[in-house]
């Protein structure tokens, strides 16, 4: 592979990164993946209790903890990325690390609803430069052929963030109550961000790659190029529904199965919190280890491949809220789970491809955008406005709810469709990004 040799930003790495550095970024990037999933979507767990507190509807809650995060979260991803792609991305990220961490410990000592909205805007808003950041700085660090096996290992903080969120924060919430979750997760933030302010060394941008370019791009010229790249449009519609489907379905999850089967959050977080980890981890292993495998060079086969198991796992993922029998229900969990995690990385390494290297934070917040706006926005608060609809006087129950989520459930074959089409023009679209050819085996 040529490397093009540029000059060196102000107070940037100039030289190759080694190895221990390569995977030393890469885990903290890992952790920072994994307190953001932690602090965006412990809220699910114990939203049930927090609904009672406040005395709210399906709806209503569903606006208080996924909508005011989702909205702010989406609308400074691209400011906060267009600063990614011209700024220092290491001071970036651990500010933003220490923002959010900071508003979930505020969730954690609210006391009434406005307070509490007020807290998640600012973990939304505090959450914007995490993903990106990442995405970006990582691509510095690897090389093309090895992005998205780095980026499906990024991807592990999403399991392991999601049990965080469910299993653990169940315990403490049976325990200490919903507020003392917040306390426990937020401060460790403060700790990680110190560590990537002191430890990591930004990197040249587009070091690895062909065409790299010290010149910026706005928001309008970058989504003239997304536009143009018909693939990565696909791509990003693919894991928009992958979200809204998946994690729209995770989200209610834990009130599902406390309401159907009578379960405290402990009970319910106990159940989905270990098949997070362990089968979150065991998809996003082993998509990395087939994504390094020199037969996936070719981007073609990871998208049938993500066609394929979106289009497959969609089944279980109704038997889910169609049974009545929760050994059912926990079986077809070890089905479903893992596939809303091994969508992620193989997603940031095709579309990392697919952008120009001046481009990479604003594809990856477009990504982001329309994959939020699908799951903390639009997933949430249809759901509860069904269930409310379909509940007799429109006090939702367990019937309701289940109804509402089975109206959810089909949404991953619409999902599968775009990963299947976007192979028409993937190797013309990288090439035009990176003037990297695809190479088949």
């Amino acid at each position: 592979m040529n490397q093009v040799a540029t000059t060196a930003e102000p107070g940037t790495m100039s030289e190759a990164p080694t190895l221990a550095a390569r995977w030393y970024v890469l885990i903290a990037m890992v952790l920072v993946y994994t307190m953001s999933i932690a602090d965006r979507y412990a809220i699910s767990t114990v939203q049930e209790s927090i609904r009672l507190e406040l005395h709210l509807t399906d709806s209503g809650i569903a606006s208080l903890t996924g909508v005011s995060l989702g909205l702010f979260y989406v609308t400074f991803g691209f400011p906060i990325a267009w600063l990614i792609d011209r700024s220092n991305r290491r001071n970036i990220i651990a500010a933003s690390v220490a923002a959010w961490s900071a508003m979930t410990v505020m969730c954690g000592l609210s006391r009434n609803y406005t307070q509490l909205i007020i807290s998640r805007i600012g973990v939304g808003v505090g959450e914007a430069g995490g993903t990106p950041g990442a995405n970006s700085i990582l691509s510095d660090y690897f090389p093309a052929e090895r992005r998205p096996m780095a980026l499906t290992i990024f991807g592990l903080g999403a399991p392991i963030g999601a049990w965080l969120a469910a299993d653990f924060a169940g315990a403490i919430a049976d325990h200490y109550g919903w507020r003392t979750v917040f306390l426990a997760l937020g401060v460790p933030g403060a700790i990680l961000a110190a560590l990537i302010y002191f430890t990591i060394r930004e990197p040249h941008r587009g070091r690895f790659d062909a065409k790299a370019s010290d010149a910026t791009a706005g928001l309008g010229e970058s989504m003239r190029f997304l536009w143009q790249q018909r693939s990565a449009v696909h791509v990003m519609l693919g894991s928009a529904l992958t979200a809204l489907w998946g994690w729209g379905l995770m989200w209610w999850t834990p009130t599902f199965l406390m309401r159907s089967y009578g379960l405290t959050t402990g009970e319910a977080g106990a159940i989905i919190g270990p098949i997070n980890l362990w089968a979150g981890i065991g998809a996003t292993v082993l998509t990395g280890w087939l994504l390094g495998r020199p037969s996936m060079s070719d981007p073609r086969r990871i998208v049938w491949l993500l066609g394929g198991v979106i289009g497959l796992v969609t089944i279980p993922s109704i038997i889910i809220y169609w049974t009545h029998d929760l050994a059912v229900v926990k079986a077809m969990f070890w089905i479903f789970i893992p596939a809303i995690y091994f969508y992620i990385g193989p997603c940031f390494g095709l579309l990392n491809n697919l952008a120009q290297p001046r481009m990479r934070a604003m594809f990856c917040a477009a990504t982001l955008f329309v994959a939020n706006v699908a799951n903390l926005i639009i997933a949430p608060k249809l759901v509860g406005i069904l269930s409310d609809w379909f509940a007799p006087d429109h006090v939702a129950n367990a019937a309701s709810l289940r109804l509402a989520l089975l109206c959810l459930a089909p949404v991953g074959f619409w999902a599968a469709f775009h990963y299947f089409y976007s192979a028409r023009n993937l190797a013309g679209d990288q090439v035009r990004a990176t003037g990297i050819p695809i190479h088949t085996h």
